[in-house]
């Protein structure tokens, strides 16, 4: 398992890389080019150079996060073969410099919702929250302003100002668009641009939606197992996979996580994995919650005996983290709370590896 850490940029992040280097066990970062719009082929001169600023502190770029797809491909309109001609030259750019794993979503219009981005916990921390009632009643572009507004002056990936710009546009444009609409557009991108994947030794990796339900009455297909696997199933090849989430996937208390990450490495459609805990409520609501099993309703025990049992080699990172100890960020992207994460998930992976090497089998495990 290779340990990575999210970076936006030295431009565009309260995160130094001198600071990411030093927290134990990391090997690499998961990098972007936040300010190239969806759709814009990026550059081989840029990425060439994000990944010499982050040699220089003797870290890996191996997985970049996210080339995200534009609206007119999953709306699948005509205009659409140009911008999936632009993400197949981006492809074959970032294979250049050695880039592994592509992650993206297949959303509309927004790539993750939440209603609070600086929810305060008691312990004084403050997380990313979703309370169904205030999403459901409140008009999107309200929202995004909301959110704009507590993002402590960082970009928002999924809500960038050019995208939102049209989105009462876009919300007509998806008004007769149905699940089976986007599984068929989906398909039509997989089929361009796997081949080109494959041939340039790249995994793509879809990533949950999040919330894994439909939101605004939009669409949503990456939402538990059943649909994962026909998305790999659309165009089969060992380029074709996922990244498992298992906060996005988890706020569903329906998808086992565990078992759902056993399944899907076992079949080696796993390159990247996502790690973080939330905290479920009844009505539909859920916080953003510190790593530590007890602090939240997943069990991260569990999450990290099945990637060990299924022999994971890909790449994992923790993914948000509460903001603690006065740190200004990114929502969800400071430093202390995710490296806290880190050494407990190397912690339970460690335990696993004593125990491997001293043939102990594991107590017994939830997974099926």
């Amino acid at each position: 398992m290779k340990v990575s850490f999210r970076w936006f940029g030295s431009k565009d992040d309260s995160v130094s890389l001198a600071h990411i280097k030093q927290i134990p066990g990391i090997e690499g970062i998961v990098g972007t080019l936040p300010d190239i719009p969806a759709g814009e082929l990026w550059p081989l001169d840029r990425i060439s150079a994000l990944k010499e600023e982050v040699a220089q502190y003797g870290l890996k770029l191996e997985v970049i996060e996210s080339v995200n797809i534009h609206e007119d491909i999953k709306l699948g309109l005509p205009t659409r073969d140009h911008y999936i001609e632009n993400y197949i030259a981006t492809i074959r750019n970032l294979s250049q410099i050695g880039i592994k794993v592509i992650c993206y979503n297949f959303m509309p219009i927004f790539d993750w919702i939440r209603s609070d981005l600086a929810k305060v916990l008691a312990d004084g921390s403050s997380v990313l929250a979703y309370e169904k009632a205030k999403v459901e009643t409140v008009d999107p572009s309200i929202l995004f302003g909301k959110m704009e507004g507590e993002a402590n002056g960082f970009s928002l990936p999924g809500w960038e100002k050019e995208r939102l710009k049209l989105i009462k546009e876009l919300f007509e444009l998806y008004k007769e668009v149905t699940e089976e609409d986007l599984f068929e557009n989906l398909k039509y991108f997989l089929e361009k641009v796997i081949p080109v994947a494959e041939e340039c030794g790249i995994k793509m990796a879809i990533h949950p939606d999040d919330p894994p339900w439909s939101v605004f009455g939009l669409p949503r297909i990456v939402t538990n197992k059943e649909n994962m696997l026909r998305i790999i199933q659309l165009v089969d090849s060992p380029s074709n996979g996922l990244t498992i989430c298992s906060g996005s996937l988890g706020a569903n208390p329906e998808n086992n996580i565990p078992e759902i990450m056993k399944y899907f490495c076992e079949i080696d459609r796993v390159p990247f994995v996502h790690i973080r805990n939330i905290k479920l409520y009844e009505n539909g609501d859920f916080e953003e919650r510190s790593h530590l099993n007890s602090d939240g309703s997943l069990d991260m025990v569990e999450i990290v005996k099945s990637l060990h049992a299924a022999g994971f080699t890909g790449y994992f990172r923790p993914d948000h983290g509460r903001m603690i100890w006065d740190e200004e960020a990114r929502p969800g992207y400071g430093l202390y709370d995710r490296a806290l994460g880190i050494m407990y998930i190397l912690g339970i992976w460690d335990n696993l590896e004593n125990l491997k090497k001293e043939g102990v089998k594991c107590f017994q495990s939830t997974i099926s």
